[in-house]
């Protein structure tokens, strides 16, 4: 039985829904988007359904070591998404999954996914970074208020997730006339998850999605809304060392070592609570800043 304090929120209710997808065949699956979305299909959700459909086809449960995905066109969010999954792999300590996600016979993504039970080993992982106590910090939505226009995207977008920067977000940081070369935000579901690893993996790999671009622009003291920005993801690989467990807090660090040639990329690493590594993420995004042209006389 879930507690008041536990209940879902509606948001998180709809992201538990189109992680449920449909089987077609034994290969096929369907998935639904959300009431709210982006232009395009937001990349987070096809990742995480990508996951759950390549999951769904193991005969042994095998967990997850990684994700690589490769993004080739926009989807519609009005309409449905199909994950064909192909079979590479498929041992009782090793498998392999490619799912190409295709709408109206146009591919859109591909992603490959490995699963490895490697048992006891050598162990090691960077130490986590100084964070504040997450119920410390404020809510997103208290970080949102006065800046809906800025960023309107953020503030209509869906939230399954709670966030808790435990930095100033990049609207802020640019009111400030600040910059800053990472990002910390703590994370978890906003509602009871389901006792599946699956899903809650699948839930990393949706969270993966945000705020990993971030540093790209914050290192540079821009910010989206403020700042004419174009940005758009080229490909995400997500790495998973430990089980994840998405309702507790889990602390995502992300910089950007690099940008370059209108391109960059952004790492990441979830933490637990404990300070214990659980997944390694690196995305490249097509990122374009257009600056705000200076008026001035005609040259004679």
């Amino acid at each position: 039985m879930v507690s008041e304090a536990e209940s879902a929120h509606p948001d998180f209710d709809e992201l538990l829904a189109v992680l449920d997808l449909v089987q077609r065949d034994d290969d096929t699956y369907l998935g639904a988007h959300p009431s709210k979305n982006p232009v395009r299909t937001f990349g987070g959700q096809m990742m995480a359904q990508a996951f759950v459909a390549a999951s769904r086809s193991l005969r042994h449960p095998v967990p997850p070591s990684a994700l690589s995905v490769h993004f080739i066109a926009g989807g519609d969010p009005q309409l449905d998404l199909e994950f064909h999954v192909v079979r590479l792999r498929d041992e009782r300590r090793f498998a392999n999954r490619r799912v190409d996600i295709m709408q109206n016979g146009q591919l859109l993504t591909t992603a490959m996914v490995s699963y490895l039970a490697g048992g006891r080993g050598l162990e090691h992982g960077v130490v986590a970074p100084p964070a504040a106590d997450p119920a410390t910090l404020p809510q997103i939505d208290d970080l949102l208020a006065g800046y809906e226009k800025v960023v309107p995207h953020f503030a209509n977008a869906l939230r399954p997730i709670e966030w808790r920067y435990t930095n100033d977000p990049a609207w802020i940081m640019r009111d400030k006339g600040a910059s800053l070369d990472h990002n910390r935000v703590w994370m978890k579901a906003r509602g009871a998850m389901p006792d599946d690893p699956v899903l809650h993996a699948a839930a990393l790999v949706y969270s993966s999605d945000t705020t990993v671009l971030d540093s790209i622009i914050t290192t540079h003291g821009l910010s989206w809304g403020h700042d004419r920005i174009f940005a758009v993801t080229a490909n995400h690989s997500v790495w998973f060392h430990r089980p994840v467990r998405f309702d507790e807090w889990l602390l995502y660090s992300t910089t950007s070592p690099v940008a370059a040639e209108s391109r960059g990329l952004g790492t990441g690493h979830f933490f637990d609570s404990t300070g214990q590594l659980l997944a390694t993420v690196v995305q490249e995004g097509i990122v374009k800043y257009f600056p705000a042209r200076t008026t001035g006389s005609a040259s004679p």
